[in-house]
């Protein structure tokens, strides 16, 4: 008996999630789309579309705008993306330690306004750029190559083999030799076909395949709508979570008239059944994910820079599979006073479990900070202390990332920078 009715709950169970998983991984305005096939297949199910009025809640709120400069100004901004160009985008990532000079800074501005709308710079505008700062050609692209460690990733390169470039430097995860091998195809791309027979082509080839070309592409895409799934709003100087359930399309069960009894009616009543434990799952899933994330990440919404956040801890409070959640927060938005934020930004990138990227640059800088200044630690001394310290393993070319985006010099040109101060 116990064995039959555990059967009937999984059974129950699985018909539910085959309808809940292509719910929960569809954003929120393309939810009646993806109920569409379960309607043309159930007479008895009917959907109503959701309205489009905002709760008063998510009215722009005094305790939010208090606190950050980019609160949203009204509620129709709760429906919309933040339409920023890649211009806007860039001049907002002008900053030290990368551009640490009023000069570095406006050299970089005119920069920006020589990349064209695909993202690359028009190397016809450097000689103008560089007569107008009283500069030379090195200089200038000096500062330029610097956009390599701005978003999106390659823009400012001169030509698609540099942003290749720009963006295969911002993978941290690659070998050593596959990283050589990388850059000698990409560097002879016109002649990419030469190298297949060699061993790590078809592993050089996938990752060459997630470079975006051109890169600023997603710029180029006319700008949609998107719906946040998730508020995070004021209610009497507390934060609190809703969802858009304003949205949410209703599924309504028609068995009027209807003998349930009958095979065909019964199936298709527990079908409908199904899809709206369904939505409800997704509801709650999404719910629960918002409640994490304020909690998590509290102190962003107060101003501070998002934490790292381990998406397999929040599959494990959530009882579901990693990937699971990987869906749920794919392509969904949470809009708070800050503006309206992708889920997945909340999981910020780490090199470890527990170590943000932000923690080894802060310690690298530490450590430069501290050297002895007749003896400076060298990238391979700055990778072997900052292994030790974290117990990870990272490869020499990340910390001279690392050290460049901080604009600290090499060792031995730390060294003679030292010897001239003393």
């Amino acid at each position: 008996m116990k064995l039959r009715v555990s059967q009937n709950q999984k059974q129950k169970l699985s018909s539910t999630l085959r309808s809940w998983l292509p719910i929960l991984q569809s954003d929120l305005d393309s939810l009646p789309e993806v109920l569409e096939p379960f309607v043309q297949a159930n007479p008895f199910i009917q959907v109503k579309p959701g309205n489009e009025k905002v709760d008063k809640r998510f009215a722009k709120s005094s305790f939010f705008n208090e606190i950050s400069k980019n609160s949203v100004s009204s509620t129709l901004e709760l429906l919309t993306v933040d339409k920023k160009s890649l211009f806007q985008v860039l001049y907002e990532q002008i900053n030290p330690p990368l551009f640490p000079t009023k000069k570095s800074q406006d050299i970089a501005y005119e920069i920006i306004e020589s990349i064209n709308h695909e993202g690359y710079f028009e190397e016809n505008n450097s000689k103008e750029i560089c007569k107008k700062f009283g500069i030379g050609l090195e200089e200038l692209h000096k500062i330029r190559k610097r956009f390599a460690y701005l978003e999106p990733v390659g823009v400012g390169a001169i030509h698609l083999k540099e942003a290749f470039l720009f963006q295969l430097d911002e993978i941290e995860s690659v070998e050593e030799k596959l990283y050589s091998f990388l850059v000698t195809i990409i560097n002879d791309f016109e002649n990419i076909e030469n190298y297949s027979k060699k061993p790590l082509f078809q592993d050089a080839l996938k990752i060459i395949k997630k470079f975006k070309n051109p890169p600023a592409i997603e710029y180029l895409e006319e700008e949609t709508q998107v719906i946040p799934d998730i508020f995070v709003y004021d209610s009497k100087g507390a934060i609190e979570v809703a969802l858009n359930d304003a949205y949410y399309p209703e599924v309504i069960i028609d068995t009027e008239g209807l003998d349930e009894k009958q095979d065909f009616v019964s199936i298709k009543i527990k079908e409908a059944k199904d899809l709206v434990d369904a939505l409800e799952m997704r509801k709650a899933t999404l719910y629960k994910i918002g409640l994490m994330i304020v909690e998590y990440q509290y102190d962003f919404f107060f101003g501070k820079a998002i934490k790292p956040m381990k998406l397999k801890d929040l599959a494990e409070d959530l009882g579901r599979n990693p990937s699971t959640i990987s869906r749920a927060i794919a392509g969904k938005y949470l809009s708070c006073s800050r503006g309206i934020i992708p889920l997945k930004q909340f999981f910020a990138t780490a090199l470890d479990e527990d170590i943000s990227n932000s923690a080894i640059k802060e310690y690298m800088c530490e450590l430069v900070k501290h050297e002895d200044q007749k003896k400076p630690l060298s990238d391979i001394k700055l990778l072997e202390a900052i292994e030790g310290k974290f117990g990870i393993k990272m490869v020499r070319r990340t910390i001279t990332k690392y050290r460049k985006q901080f604009n600290i010099a090499g060792s031995s040109e730390r060294k003679k920078l030292y010897a001239l101060k003393s």
